[in-house]
């Protein structure tokens, strides 16, 4: 399988331009982890992680509206082909330990993304005999949490 097969299209992404604020908004409307960071040509530059956006609003004395992308974002972005075969895909995050690369074309601009659970998933499902995604009835069949341990009213466990 390549990875145009299992990539997600028309990923979010941002610029390096825009300030931390405006990518947390992104991220949160795409539901999302990561943004490909792309300059004026759609190429991809570097990625930004809510990760590297907690790490930098932590340990800078700065607003998220005072910090740009462009000063935290991994300036090294890992990328694939849409015609790279996953496991090849799968092996670059692995070696870089990351769950998430963009794809790119020939030219470096993006074209989607691919995540480990793109891969992982329909084989987990087509392993246990189920070539669908699970159902909400799936979802309401399992507790919504652990009953054996100390939790707060709204089922949140608490730290005990």
């Amino acid at each position: 399988m390549n990875v145009k097969d299992a990539m997600t299209t028309a990923p979010a992404r941002c610029t390096p331009g825009i300030n931390l604020g405006a990518a947390v908004e992104i991220l949160w409307n795409g539901n999302c982890g990561i943004l490909p960071v792309v300059d004026e040509h759609e190429r991809v530059i570097s990625v930004i992680t809510e990760r590297d956006i907690c790490i930098a609003l932590g340990t800078r004395n700065r607003l998220a509206g005072e910090i740009t992308v462009g000063e935290v974002a991994t300036h090294r972005a890992i990328c694939c082909s849409p015609d790279d075969d996953v496991r090849s895909a799968l092996a670059k995050m692995v070696q870089a330990k990351v769950r998430r690369l963009p794809v790119v074309n020939a030219q470096g601009k993006l074209e989607g993304m691919i995540a480990m659970d793109d891969v992982v998933a329909p084989i987990v499902l087509k392993n246990s005999g189920r070539d669908n995604q699970p159902t909400s009835q799936d979802a309401l069949s399992k507790p919504l949490r652990n009953t054996d341990s100390p939790a707060s009213p709204q089922g949140r466990r608490l730290n005990t």
